[in-house]
């Protein structure tokens, strides 16, 4: 007589029978319940985990490369020199025409910039004012489709109109709205025989946005370029070039070619140098929170080992049976494996649908946790972005699923093979 395929249907009804067993039987189904409940919550934390990793890292990088240059080319040469020991670039539209002519090279916009003081009535905030103009203002991405935004940015540069653009940390920093007029003091203004005379004028606001970043929505201010340029005292010259790639992932790839571009006197100081830093740590902690999870997993997975043991220990007997009428070591191994196995799949299954459910339901859960809190959970001068972003990433959710199938279907093994070799003799002796 031939010998049955593997995992035959009899091998599944035994099996199902086994875990469902009652507690007067030994307590199985409730060892069971608890590595199914255990194997749930560790891979819906693994997964919730690496979604909001996910989330974080695309919400800070996209935030990055939406309000900044993918690249900035400054001068080093022997050129004019403003406050502060800056370079001035005065060669700058040929520059920008050489670089513009690089392949990937999307856009190339000089800049004035410089750190000068805020205040409307009797408020005072220190921010960053970027001199642009207003097309190439239409380049940068969140502000132009921010978050939040109130006002008109078609005013920007208009002639005759003296208006800025403001983040809303800003507008909020000194309680001011579209349409009011705010003051900008910078310490380094006209040249006198008495020395230098701050600089102060009179601005109305034009546009108020939010690129969802807390530094930048909280001291950047955009002023037309050639206003830039007389209040800084930089008429005919820039700061600064910003450089907007196709690609700015492979931003390394177009950093000689821009340099060689620009000149030999230019420096070129990219995104990744500027958050590199940051970025390297967010991968390392990464690694190490998946690590922690993967033991987590691991540890759930242990109890499937407990509940075996003790269905083994408890279904003696029955092993002694099965093999007297028959059952190969093989069949009595697989049986065991399906009762641990199955336990593993259900409980991998329970967890990625909560974990995916966690990950596109993030803001309604977020907002719960924000209410509950007092509205002290995220604190966006700290967190640098203003809510807690999730990003459910395909990958994530298959190493969750493989760690923890592998893991359940190894852990298995061990007591299975236990039962298969158990002696039918030793097993009914007592009988």
């Amino acid at each position: 007589m031939a010998n049955p395929a593997p995992f035959s249907r009899f091998e599944w009804m035994i099996a199902w029978r086994y875990l469902r067993a009652r507690r007067a039987e030994g307590g199985v189904s409730v060892m069971t319940w608890i590595s199914l409940i255990g194997i749930t919550l560790a891979v819906f934390a693994l997964i919730a985990t690496l979604a909001v990793r996910s989330g974080f890292r695309s919400e800070f990088v996209d935030t990055i490369l939406g309000a900044n240059a993918h690249a900035t080319i400054y001068s080093a040469g022997q050129g004019t020199e403003g406050a502060a020991g800056t370079r001035y670039i005065e060669d700058y539209a040929a520059m920008a025409d050489r670089i513009r002519e690089v392949p990937g090279v999307e856009r190339v916009a000089p800049l004035v910039k410089g750190q000068v003081m805020t205040s409307f009535n009797g408020a005072t905030s220190g921010v960053e004012v970027h001199g642009i103009r207003a097309e190439d203002l239409q380049g940068v991405r969140r502000v132009v489709e921010p978050i939040e935004s109130w006002g008109d940015l078609s005013r920007f540069g208009a002639e005759g109109v003296a208006g800025i653009a403001i983040g809303s940390g800003v507008a909020r920093e000194l309680n001011v709205a579209v349409g009011d007029v705010i003051r900008l003091i910078s310490p380094d203004g006209a040249q006198t025989p008495f020395g230098t005379t701050p600089r102060v004028s009179n601005y109305e606001v034009l546009y108020v946005f939010t690129a969802g970043r807390y530094d930048i929505d909280r001291t950047r201010v955009y002023m037309p370029f050639a206003e830039a340029q007389t209040y800084f005292n930089a008429d005919g010259v820039a700061t600064e070039l910003e450089v907007i790639v196709d690609d700015p992932e492979a931003i390394d790839a177009y950093t000689m070619p821009i340099l060689r571009a620009a000149g030999p006197d230019a420096i070129l100081w990219t995104w990744r140098d500027a958050s590199g830093s940051f970025l390297r740590a967010l991968d390392i902690e990464d690694n190490v929170m998946f690590v922690i999870l993967s033991i987590l997993v691991l540890i759930a997975t242990m109890n499937i080992v407990s509940g075996l043991i003790m269905l083994v220990k408890n279904k003696g007997r029955d092993i002694g049976i099965l093999r007297t009428i028959g059952l190969t070591e093989g069949s009595i191994l697989r049986v065991f494996f399906i009762c641990g196995a199955l336990t593993g799949v259900i409980g991998t299954a329970l967890g990625v649908a909560l974990g995916c459910l966690f990950a596109l339901y993030i803001d309604p859960i977020f907002s719960a946790v924000n209410w509950m809190s007092g509205g002290n959970a995220w604190d966006p001068s700290i967190r640098g972005i203003y809510a807690l972003p999730a990003e459910l990433q395909w990958g994530d959710v298959l190493s969750a699923v493989v760690l923890s199938l592998g893991l359940s279907f190894v852990v298995t093994i061990f007591p299975a093979r236990r039962a298969a070799r158990m002696n039918p003799v030793e097993a009914l002796r007592y009988e």
